[in-house]
């Protein structure tokens, strides 16, 4: 499978339909700060919360022009974004499951 040279240039890990996408645990929500609440929800179900979809997308990735995919909260992310590294068997999974293809 072609993997992106650059995270950058690809973000298919950010995109998905699912309105509960990213899991964000307590350590993730404080990293968040003063954002969490714009950024993560509590999807009613107890205690669990998740990263906010936007338009497809996690509500932290800006879409810039030229095609290029930047996570404003790198820094800050929630771990299961942090976990996810490009090439991983996570990584083909997303790939090949958004682009239509077997993993």
């Amino acid at each position: 499978m072609d993997v992106p040279a650059d995270c950058l240039r690809c973000g298919a890990c950010c995109f998905s339909a699912a309105p509960h996408y990213v899991r964000v645990t307590g350590d993730d929500w404080s990293r968040l700060g003063a954002d969490a609440d714009q950024l993560a929800h509590f999807a009613g179900r107890g205690n669990e919360a998740f990263m906010r979809m936007r338009d497809g997308h996690c509500a932290a990735l800006e879409v810039r022009s030229g095609g290029e995919f930047f996570c404003t909260i790198y820094e800050r992310r929630p771990q299961t974004c942090r976990e996810l590294g490009r090439g991983s068997p996570e990584c083909l999974g997303e790939l090949a499951m958004k682009r239509g293809g077997a993993a």
